[in-house]
């Protein structure tokens, strides 16, 4: 799974349910070892998280450009006949089969990477501001969650740029999933700055702003003490004209400098995007640079091993030696015979002799069922 920067949504990988990769190739004689299986590529956007559905794994944070995960591990080649020639055994005629590959079951989720985030109640004007801030042009209209999916915009300052996000509005009990609460925080999480936009025509617009922060609060991860920009919107209608004063006096009470401005004017606006760029340079963190994008690869196979009693039978666990087996073709004598051998060098015709298993007994590894020579 890599991180492209063309892609913007996780609706393509979403078309399909199963992505599957080459298995790996049989081994053969003449000392040919199976190849690797091709690998399969998903391309997914910045900021896709992806999460095992069993378990809730957190697997991979793909936050760059470039960011590759291996989310399941690819089947091995099978080896050749002489990878099992010794001095007393010179003329193998076994070759592993090919590997199959790992299964694993993931959810992607796409969380915005933005600068800013305009937060607020429904209908404060958050998508009108974008739009006067910037090229994009989410949609706009006189009600509740006209916004019903994040906007992203580049607001250029001179020779500055940031990404600003208009996220859809909170509604009390968002933190919880309420209305389009967890679809709002999510993709806050990852901006660095907050920009309140609070609607001067509300009969207590500071109540509305205490309800957002209530629910930044309640949704944890620090969101309640991201840097906010309070800026107090319709500054154009008479009515919030009118009420200035008073608003800008209990403001001032709870230590907030406020600006005031009219998205759908442009008044104010500017002085706005300075404070934005201001709030971005205080909070800026030096990244060391990489010479590239990281590789998160799985861990190598475990060359430990137990052994435990299973329903009248031994069950043998270890990665490397029920790979090992399970590649092997253990339906041919030379095959088993081989298979063994390479056990006991191992350790684990010694510890199943510890678990009190006799010649005869089944034992298991992986999906392959054999009985114990002794």
């Amino acid at each position: 799974m890599m991180v492209d920067g063309s892609v913007r949504t996780l609706k393509e990988v979403g078309r399909k349910r199963v992505y599957r990769a080459e298995r790996g190739q049989h081994g053969q004689g003449s000392g040919k070892h199976g190849r690797r299986g091709e690998e399969a590529v998903l391309r997914v956007p910045v900021g896709t998280q992806v999460q095992a559905v069993v378990g809730g794994e957190l697997v991979a944070d793909l936050d760059e450009v470039g960011k590759t995960v291996v989310v399941a591990r690819g089947g091995l080649g099978g080896r050749g006949n002489t990878w099992f020639a010794r001095a007393e055994y010179r003329a193998p005629r076994i070759a592993q089969r090919g590997q199959p590959g790992g299964e694993r079951e993931l959810q992607l989720d796409l969380k915005l990477l933005a600068d800013v985030g305009l937060v607020g109640m429904p209908n404060a004007g958050k998508s009108t501001l974008l739009r006067a801030i910037s090229a994009a042009r989410p949609r706009v209209a006189d009600y509740p969650f006209t916004t019903l999916e994040p906007a992203l915009g580049v607001v250029e300052l001179g020779y500055e740029r940031f990404v600003v996000a208009d996220i859809p509005g909170l509604i009390e009990g968002a933190h919880s999933g309420v209305g389009l609460g967890l679809d709002f925080l999510r993709h806050v999480e990852r901006t660095r700055v907050l920009v309140h936009l609070v609607d001067g025509e509300r009969p207590d617009p500071l109540a509305d702003m205490d309800a957002v922060n209530r629910e930044l609060a309640e949704y944890g991860g620090g969101l309640e003490a991201r840097q906010q920009i309070v800026a107090v919107n319709k500054v154009d209608l008479a009515e919030v004209r009118g009420r200035l004063a008073e608003l800008r006096e209990l403001l001032e009470r709870r230590g907030i400098d406020a600006s005031f401005i009219s998205a759908a004017e442009g008044e104010g606006t500017d002085d706005l995007v300075r404070r934005m760029a201001e709030a971005l340079a205080a909070t800026r963190e030096e990244r060391p640079a990489t010479a590239e994008a990281p590789k998160l690869r799985p861990r190598p196979l475990g060359r430990g091993f137990s052994v435990r009693r299973e329903d009248g039978a031994f069950r043998v666990e270890g990665e490397r030696v029920v790979a090992f087996v399970e590649m092997m073709p253990v339906e041919v004598e030379e095959g088993r015979q081989e298979m063994w051998w390479r056990l006991g060098r191992w350790g684990v015709s010694g510890a199943l002799r510890r678990a009190g298993a006799a010649p005869g007994d089944r034992v298991r590894l992986g999906k392959v069922e054999l009985e114990w020579p002794g």
